[in-house]
């Protein structure tokens, strides 16, 4: 009787465990699937905010309206004007393709007096592109201009070419077609394109600089590539931040980014 008695407590005991550790088993099951559910929300928020900078990117800031230009003209139309610009060249008009001559042109983009990022621009892969800027920077327009906006966060550029400093100015005219997108949307560091208010034939005179790599929806045209002096241009501008615009990480820099030379050879 006694080792009866001695067998049903040894039984209880195990069984006793057994539910206790498919009572632990439960619990790490659905901790592990509230943990895996937390994962998958903070992934989708970060994804959300991801679009959400890069729709804003697109959106916002690339007001250089003005009647689209026929994709099917070999030099789109001098008759192509933009609203009037106190900033505007007296003889407004899409510059030709010929101007960037089918080729590489090397030079500098100087900021400050002193930051001199090098630069190569393509007169190949993207002739009206490259014409434009370089016709622009021949003329001095650039000079004395401030980069109006920056993103710090999801997008990382510098946005440039508006005399105005207010992302609204624009040289009087505005082109297209879009030239040399990057089929993948990715923007490596470095690539200088041309902004636009959200249709291929909305170009002026603001461009960007990308000083980290950066997938961009929608459209831009890549006419040039930093080869030197990023990594200043990060140190001296991108780093001090910017003064919040359209979010935290999307405004105006907050250190000096004039554009005080442009040369091109």
């Amino acid at each position: 009787m006694a080792e009866s008695t001695k067998q049903q407590r040894e039984a209880r005991r195990r069984q006793r465990q057994y539910e206790a550790r498919v009572v632990v088993h439960d619990v790490e099951v659905d901790r592990a699937r509230s943990d895996n559910k937390r994962a998958i929300i903070i992934i989708a928020i970060a994804a959300v905010l991801a679009l959400a900078s890069q729709l804003a990117f697109v959106l916002g800031g690339f007001t250089t309206q003005g009647p689209a230009a026929d994709p099917a003209q070999t030099d789109p139309a001098a008759t192509d004007t933009a609203p009037a610009d106190p900033n505007a060249l007296p003889d407004a008009t899409v510059p030709p393709t010929t101007i960037a001559e089918n080729r590489e042109w090397t030079g500098e983009i100087t900021f400050n007096e002193t930051l001199a990022l090098k630069v190569t621009i393509d007169g190949a892969a993207a002739p009206q592109a490259a014409s434009n800027f370089i016709d622009l920077a021949q003329k001095d327009y650039f000079n004395n201009t401030a980069c109006h906006r920056m993103t710090t966060e999801g997008l990382f550029v510098l946005q440039c070419g508006d005399p105005t400093g207010t992302g609204t100015g624009n040289p009087g005219y505005q082109f297209g077609p879009l030239e040399n997108v990057p089929a993948d949307g990715l923007y490596p560091a470095g690539t200088i394109a041309m902004a636009n208010s959200g249709t291929p034939d909305s170009m002026g005179s603001q461009f960007f600089i990308v000083y980290e790599d950066t997938n961009l929806p929608g459209g831009y045209s890549v006419f040039g590539h930093v080869t030197e002096g990023l990594d200043q241009l990060k140190n001296d501008i991108v780093t001090a931040g910017v003064v919040p615009g359209r979010s935290e990480s999307d405004g105006t820099p907050v250190a000096p980014a004039t554009i005080t030379a442009i040369t091109l050879e």
